[in-house]
């Protein structure tokens, strides 16, 4: 069973609705699997879209979730796990489960999810003082952030593949998710904060390139390690935003050529090697194009392109077409995606 989490610590490059599209293609693909979904963001916009997205009353039916005497949510879980936060609890798996299907009948069958909740906010800093209480002889700091490991190992192996989302800060709730996956899927932006935020991301989740020495004792990576815990694979870099015609829009090239030079650059950096799933650049990187307007009918509908139609839609009083062409552009963009996954 692989595990994976969509992120990146720059906001706005498509990591939510990238996550939603592949999700829910991958699940269609496989029918035979049992799809889980966990979304680990205050701002559960992930959840949203598999209830019912903007016109489908998304919002409304995850409060419906946050608001059932055991809140089925990931703050549900967490909640629970405040009184005892350093040993594994013996909870009941499918209390936190929604099954996306019964608000949303765009979604597969075969999807189950924790839906996100913004109680993390409130719950930040109490997390955040009992990862760093000194306890002799137990390592808080891992047994905190193996949270989101143990609920996953509750569900007893019933699932065949697991998906996270996180929010692009690298709180420890981000790295209860990463701690808890073995595959990491980057979306990049063609723009020079992309390129900056790729190289962040290196540093905050395998301490490569830190400003200075004395951050590597604090590292992510470095706690995992002495914890004997192993760290994600990156498995895909998405170059995000493209255009509908051509490759990489002639604006975006340079930029897009500097995303590979680092990643060529850290293949080639006998320190990383490791942190990669495959070797070859081409089998990492993939370039998707842009959604555009069938992206924003998509997430308001919190309907995947699979089981959208190309016809004339109102979303928010205004009527908006979908053409044809893009619509089979857009499902190709996320088969190609969904096609390395395994």
């Amino acid at each position: 069973m692989h595990r994976y989490a969509f992120w990146n610590n720059k906001g706005g490059t498509g990591k939510t609705t990238l996550c939603f599209q592949t999700i829910c293609q991958y699940a269609v693909n496989h029918p035979e699997q049992k799809v889980l979904a966990i979304d680990v963001c205050p701002q559960a916009n992930l959840s949203e879209l598999m209830l019912g997205g903007l016109t489908g009353a998304g919002s409304e039916n995850l409060m419906q979730v946050q608001s059932q005497p055991k809140r089925a949510t990931i703050g549900g879980y967490f909640q629970d796990k405040l009184p005892n936060p350093y040993s594994k609890l013996d909870i009941c798996f499918s209390d936190y489960v929604t099954i996306p299907y019964q608000y949303n009948n765009n979604i597969p069958k075969n999807i189950s999810m924790i839906c996100g909740d913004p109680m993390l906010e409130l719950q930040s800093n109490a997390v955040s003082t009992l990862a760093n209480t000194q306890i002799p002889g137990t390592d808080t700091w891992i047994r905190v952030i193996e949270w989101v490991s143990d609920l996953v190992e509750a569900s007893n192996g019933k699932y065949d593949i697991i998906f996270f989302d996180m929010n692009p800060s690298f709180s420890i709730f981000t790295q209860m998710a990463l701690a808890a996956s073995d595959r990491l899927v980057i979306p990049v932006m063609a723009d020079d904060s992309s390129r900056r935020a790729i190289q962040n991301a290196f540093s905050l989740i395998y301490g490569f390139k830190l400003p200075h020495p004395i951050y590597q004792e604090f590292a992510f990576s470095t706690k995992m390690k002495k914890a004997g815990k192993t760290l994600p694979k990156v498995h895909i870099v998405i170059k995000n935003r493209l255009t509908q015609y051509m490759g990489a829009a002639s604006a975006y090239g340079a930029v897009l050529k500097t995303i590979d030079t680092v990643i060529d650059g850290l293949m080639a950096d006998s320190e990383s090697e490791s942190i990669f799933s495959s070797d070859e650049r081409e089998s990492i990187v993939k370039e998707t194009r842009d959604f555009q307007t069938t992206g924003v009918v998509s997430t308001a509908r919190g309907c995947p392109f699979f089981a959208l139609d190309s016809r004339s839609y109102v979303i928010q009083g205004k009527r908006v077409v979908i053409k044809s062409e893009y619509l089979g552009n857009c499902r190709k963009a996320i088969s190609d995606i969904t096609s390395m996954i395994n």
